[in-house]
């Protein structure tokens, strides 16, 4: 379809213009103007200053009169779009005075009668306006002639202001009104005097419109005969509008569509059908879904000449529609075989389902039908278009995010869509980007929904954690730690243990400034809290096993969350983990993981080193809980805290040179071999203790881990010893040149070759293949 809107983009590097533009939105110091002197020198085009808007727009900013006050002076711009802004009417003043040509304001509920008189004021080169859902800005009554207003407001709602001037909207040059849900509450003047003086106006759209006094039959509307685009979706008393739409000949389009069961009910369905198609000799589309004026199939046409399942489209067989909208009508029309328009919104099979998505974006009610039905064709058939179906979802989301039942539908779709291999191998990183912004402005406004938590994680599980969102990182770890701390009753355990294992994902891989950010936001706090909560329900499951990995991973060389995990009473809840849960192999081997990281930073192992502590570290030296992993962080725990020389060690029991006996004794009979459930980034406070002379039992350890890693996984870790100098430090220590990097110990150096044997073999590995490609 020519003009469908999508979210399909290149993958080719934005613009100059949209990175400046979109820098200069998210710095908006950048225009600040310390002087007079610089407001008047400084001018940006008509196109740059639009530009600046849609990114802000695009980048979730609030429009609000702070930011319309800094370009007040800066640019002038001809169109303006407002969608869930907290604008008043003073903002959108100093908006009104560049000129505008466009406007388009919807949910912005700051705004008053005020504006209106504002936009009388400032229109003489206004052509399109549009007034959305959310927005009082019209009159809701004009008085009965010759009474006057009870009212002792002199807010502008005033009902003689408008009669006495002559007019509801001036604007001289407007071609296209839009207002939708307005409701009048009296006066049955009120539609002629807000079309009558609009005489350019050849579209006009008035959804959901409502007057407590009826609409009349709709006379008024010859006030705009010029009219080529006519929309009385949802508007009462329809029906009654025959006589008049049957005098606007120049329309090209009509829609008349009910969302309401009752309205949609015609008396006398083929006939005004007929008599509307035959008397409109330009019409190319009509809109008739949600009535049954597509009659009830049984009179349908059927000669040898003319073949027709809608009898009042009889005339149309030969001069088919372009397009005709039949979602939801009676007596399921959209389904029937013969039909004279070659573009058709339905509800009978996925394509006539993918019409209707683009073709009413606009309509909240009606599009949560669309997903609804999209999502049944996602779970129970196979869906033909996935890109024309994800363009849909993200667009239906993305305008309506305070929609939470759009949400919802939407993003229980997305799930199934994003699951796709097909699909996969079409997006590309801004599809993908779109997609995981989207999905998370969902989750944010709808936070406190368990459906949608839940329909979102499902769907993040769908991508690469952390790589496909780093770009969005801090919302989602906001969203996470929301989910993990508020949804925890037992009906959303399943949301609890998968935004935990979407945090931890996230806390994993990431370089420390990430880390850093996770632990800002309060992650340590809350994983101590939720480890709390699970010992005194008494229950170690997954959600407690991961909160302790996500604080592994987190304090992973990040000293200021591992003072966070102290600060928190976390030392007291290792005690208590461990005493309760002895068992649980999984929980301990994340718990002494973590503890490692703690021991790694000198300015804190001093709150380690308490007896209560060192005897429960040297207790799981003998530890062969999942494999050596248990015995191994504790040997390192102990390692660290023993690198500080005799003088550190603050406690007279347990003695220091038994915990080191009985540390040597663990490692010697650790399988070098053994494969490894660890993942180093950094090998630098390993390195460090290797060369801890005065104390070769550190030497031990960390010479150990390095031989061990590089024989189980040579290709991850040998060239992180050669980049972080732990060769170099191996080759001393097994030349004995150095007077600082020597051993007391044999196996030391013996594991010492080890490590050097595996770079090298690696070094030669890698030149060999250097030479094959070559």
């Amino acid at each position: 379809m020519s003009g469908t809107k999508t979210i399909w983009e290149c993958n080719s590097p934005d613009s100059l213009l949209d990175l400046s533009a979109r820098f200069c939105i998210t710095h908006l110091d950048t225009f600040l103007t310390s002087s007079k002197a610089e407001v008047d020198t400084l001018h940006l085009p008509t196109e740059i200053g639009e530009k600046l808007f849609q990114m802000a727009q695009e980048e979730g900013v609030d429009l609000d009169d702070k930011f319309i006050h800094i370009f007040r002076h800066l640019t002038r711009i001809c169109r303006a779009s407002l969608r869930e802004s907290s604008i008043t009417d003073r903002g959108i003043k100093y908006l009104l005075r560049h000129g505008l040509r466009e406007l388009d304001i919807h949910n912005c509920a700051g705004l008053t009668v005020q504006t209106l008189h504002n936009i009388n004021r400032y229109s003489d080169n206004l052509q399109n306006l549009c007034v959305g859902n959310s927005v009082q800005i019209l009159p809701d009554y004009l008085q009965p002639e010759g009474t006057f207003s009870d009212s002792e407001s002199e807010d502008g709602r005033d009902g003689n202001i408008y009669e006495k001037q002559g007019f509801i909207i001036k604007a001289p040059k407007l071609k296209r009104l839009c207002v939708r849900d307005l409701f009048v509450n009296r006066g049955p003047m009120f539609f002629d005097l807000l079309l009558k003086p609009l005489t350019d106006l050849n579209h006009l759209d008035l959804s959901g419109a409502f007057h407590n006094q009826g609409m009349g039959n709709f006379g008024w509307l010859l006030n705009v005969s010029q009219l080529v685009s006519l929309t009385l979706h949802n508007v009462q008393d329809v029906e009654d509008s025959l006589k008049t739409l049957c005098q606007l000949k120049n329309l090209h389009h009509v829609d008349i569509s009910q969302c309401n069961e009752s309205r949609g009910h015609f008396k006398q369905p083929t006939q005004f059908m007929e008599t509307l198609v035959r008397s409109l000799p330009k019409l190319r589309s009509l809109d008739i879904s949600g009535t049954n004026l597509a009659g009830t199939g049984g009179e349908r046409t059927n000669t040898e000449s003319v073949q027709c399942d809608i009898a009042g489209l009889a005339s149309r067989v030969d001069n088919p529609l372009e397009f005709l909208g039949l979602y939801k009508t009676h007596n399921e029309a959209s389904g029937r075989q013969h039909i004279p328009a070659r573009s058709i919104s339905g509800d009978s099979c996925e394509a006539q389902i993918l019409v209707a998505g683009q073709r009413y974006l606009d309509r909240p009610t009606v599009l949560e039908n669309i997903l609804n039905d999209l999502f049944h064709v996602f779970r129970y058939e196979t869906c033909q278009n996935l890109k024309q179906a994800l363009d849909i979802l993200l667009l239906a989301m993305e305008r309506h995010n305070h929609e939470k039942h759009i949400q919802i539908s939407g993003s229980a779709s997305l799930y199934y869509v994003v699951k796709s291999e097909s699909l996969k191998r079409d997006w590309n990183v801004k599809v993908k980007r779109k997609i995981l912004g989207t999905l998370l402005n969902g989750m944010l406004t709808h936070r406190e929904d368990p459906t949608m938590m839940r329909n979102g994680c499902l769907t993040l599980c769908q991508f690469q954690i952390p790589a496909d969102v780093l770009f969005d990182y801090k919302r989602l770890v906001k969203i996470l730690l929301h989910i993990v701390s508020e949804h925890t009753s037992e009906e959303n355990n399943f949301i609890q243990r998968a935004g935990i294992f979407l945090l931890n994902s996230l806390a994993c891989q990431v370089d420390g400034q990430q880390k850093m950010l996770v632990g800002s936001l309060g992650a340590m706090e809350k994983m101590l809290l939720i480890i709390t909560d699970k010992l005194q329900q008494g229950v170690c499951d997954d959600v407690m096993e991961t909160a302790w990995s996500t604080m592994w991973n987190v304090t992973d060389e990040t000293p200021v969350n591992c003072e966070r995990f102290l600060n928190g009473g976390g030392m007291y809840l290792f005690l208590k983990c461990k005493d309760r849960f002895p068992d649980k192999a999984d929980l301990l081997r994340n718990m002494m993981g973590l503890l490692g990281n703690v021991a790694e930073v000198p300015s804190l192992r001093h709150k380690l080193m308490t007896k209560e502590f060192v005897e429960e570290f040297a207790f799981l030296l003998d530890s062969c809980s999942d494999g050596i992993e248990v015995s191994y962080n504790a040997a390192g725990v102990l390692a660290h805290m023993a690198s500080d020389g005799p003088q550190a060690w603050a406690v007279d029991q347990p003695d220091r040179d038994h915990v080191l006996f009985r540390m040597a004794r663990a490692i010697n009979r650790w399988d070098l071999r053994s494969g490894r459930n660890i993942n180093y980034r950094s090998f630098s406070p390993i390195i460090r203790l290797a060369g801890v002379s005065h104390t070769p039992e550190c030497q031990l350890w960390a010479i150990w881990a390095l031989a061990n890693l590089t024989t189980v996984t040579p290709e991850k870790y040998c060239k992180l010893v050669v980049q972080e100098g732990g060769l170099s430090l191996v080759e001393e220590m097994l030349n004995e040149n150095s007077d600082q990097v020597k051993t007391s110990l044999h196996q030391v150096k013996e594991w010492a070759g080890i490590v050097r044997s595996n770079v090298l073999k690696w070094e030669e590995q890698g030149d060999l293949n250097l030479e094959f490609d070559g």
